[in-house]
């Protein structure tokens, strides 16, 4: 999952320097920052140092952090008024620096290295951007869903046309994968998840149009699998609540699995972490279309020596 981040000593003297905007907008140390983590690990993919709110950014709706943490949009989408705040055709073009910043990593990459773009889904902006966050729930999404469902599906069509138009960029950008976050998957209630969330994700995965493969992960939906699969992405990634061989024998078998190791053991001594790991390759050993992943993003206070150990234990395992 994530790679760069505050678990990094190089990360943190960066950004000791500059916000994380101004890393983020600037295309030399966004590269910069994705290629911290492969100067140190041997990994096999640089993922572009980004944001999922880069979306309603470009749109008109700037986002920020606050001082006690968590993210401030600055105004809410709850109108067909705010909605007319937006911009949607034309908007992608205003995130040309992270295009900048592929082109100068793919430069960088050796031949057996990808590189990895990626973008959130309708549904999971939506959140920040009706409800300002997500530490309530969704109340003012989910009462829009049901009580002005037209309003709900303007909202998230214009989310979803950048959304296409930001991926189309990424995949003539260099970009060898895409992965859409549905960060917020487990806040829609099941009976509503097709209709909220996942029928704008088969939306993007068919801008791509099979140009790169795409990668899904849906937090705390991995067995809602079959709905996950019919949307077309090429891998489904899942967090540590799910059983990885369990979900490899049901899936296709052209749909690769990606995951799912707790990124908390990470916060254990090396011992653990390398027994965790060899534990979670000896359950898919033999079995084809695994990508080795964590369930979720690396945690700020995990060591890096232990990331390291981890690479180490797949790297060694792989070439074993």
């Amino acid at each position: 999952m994530r790679q760069a981040g505050r678990y990094l000593p190089e990360y943190r003297a960066l950004k000791a320097k500059h916000s994380f905007l101004e890393m983020a907008h600037t295309p030399e140390l966004a590269a910069e920052v994705t290629l911290q983590p492969l100067r140190r690990y041997a990994l096999d993919a640089a993922i572009i140092f980004s944001d999922i709110l880069v979306i309603p950014e470009a749109m008109g709706l700037p986002y920020s952090f606050r001082e006690e943490g968590g993210i401030q949009m600055a105004f809410s989408v709850r109108s067909r008024d705010d909605l007319g705040k937006l911009a949607v055709g034309g908007a992608v073009e205003s995130l040309d620096y992270v295009m900048q910043a592929l082109r100068l990593v793919r430069s960088e990459l050796k031949d057996d290295k990808a590189l990895l773009g990626f973008c959130g889904s309708p549904w999971t902006l939506a959140a920040y951007m009706v409800d300002g966050g997500v530490s309530g729930g969704l109340p003012t999404l989910m009462a829009m869903f049901r009580e002005d469902a037209q309003l709900f599906r303007e909202i998230l069509q214009s989310i979803t046309t950048v959304c296409c138009d930001y991926v189309r960029a990424l995949a003539e950008s260099g970009v060898d994968a895409i992965q859409i976050f549905d960060s917020w998957a487990g806040l829609c209630p099941d009976e509503f998840y097709q209709q909220a969330s996942l029928q704008w994700i088969e939306q993007i995965v068919r801008a791509v149009d099979g140009k790169v493969p795409v990668i899904l992960f849906a937090k705390g939906r991995g067995e809602n699998w079959q709905e996950l699969a019919a949307t077309g992405a090429s891998a489904i990634s899942v967090d540590w609540t799910i059983n990885l061989p369990s979900l490899r024998e049901q899936l296709p078998a052209k749909i690769a699995v990606q995951g799912n190791l707790d990124p908390a053991l990470l916060l254990g001594d090396e011992i653990l972490v390398r027994r965790a790991t060899q534990s979670l390759l000896a359950s898919m050993d033999g079995k084809r279309g695994f990508i080795f992943n964590l369930g979720h993003g690396l945690l700020p206070q995990i060591p890096p020596e232990n990331v390291g150990a981890l690479v180490e234990t797949v790297t060694s395992w792989r070439n074993s």
